[in-house]
């Protein structure tokens, strides 16, 4: 399937995660409804090295890869249900019982630390963390680092839903007045625009 260019507008990858699947412009997308969008959508997001993608994804068969999408996509809605839950308030250590998902997703994972030389700092060395990519279900524990990191840092007051006709997105507002309204001010804020426009005109008439 030919699928537009995946959509990072909620200003936390936890959010846009969610938004992998929308309706921008009245037409649904899902960039996870098979292996291959889902590869796609992570090396867009920039979840997991490049080489590490190509690796995997020579070993893996298709098959291995859509079942993974499948877990990618269950995980999503769970997820999805529990931000639009809390969303609009703090979230408190109550909400941690309902976590039990996704804490059992990063006991998953096989982070470690390595030393290698630095960017472009000549003799420089760097500490960074680094994955151990055994199987295609792997390709989730990014995704659990970044919603984990959203539940953790971000304040759900600030969790907003466009308000876009047929508009699904969701992000973080951190606007000074947490004024913002719109996935996309050239998208969905004028589109509002232009049907209140039009509507004066009728009101007129």
């Amino acid at each position: 399937m030919d699928r537009p260019p995946a959509m990072f507008i909620a200003d936390s990858l936890g959010l846009d995660f969610l938004n992998s699947v929308a309706t921008p412009v009245d037409t649904p997308v899902d960039w996870i409804d098979d292996g291959h969008g889902l590869i796609d959508w992570l090396a867009q997001a920039k979840l997991v090295p490049a080489d590490d993608l190509h690796a995997l994804t020579a070993r893996a068969t298709p098959d291995e890869l859509d079942k993974v999408a499948d877990q990618a996509r269950a995980l999503r809605e769970w997820f999805r249900g529990f931000v639009r839950k809390h969303a609009g308030r703090p979230l408190t250590t109550d909400a941690l019982r309902e976590l039990g998902p996704l804490n059992s997703l990063l006991e998953r994972d096989e982070a470690f630390s390595r030393i290698e030389p630095g960017h472009d700092d000549g003799d420089a060395l760097a500490l960074r963390m680094k994955r151990r990519w055994r199987s295609p279900e792997a390709l989730l524990l990014p995704v659990g680092e970044a919603m984990a990191k959203f539940v953790c840092e971000e304040d759900f007051s600030n969790v907003k839903a466009c308000e876009g006709h047929n508009c699904t997105m969701l992000f973080a507002d951190h606007t000074r007045r947490r004024a913002r309204r719109w996935c996309i001010m050239a998208v969905c804020g004028n589109r509002a625009k232009q049907a209140a426009h039009r509507s004066r005109l009728k009101s007129i008439q």
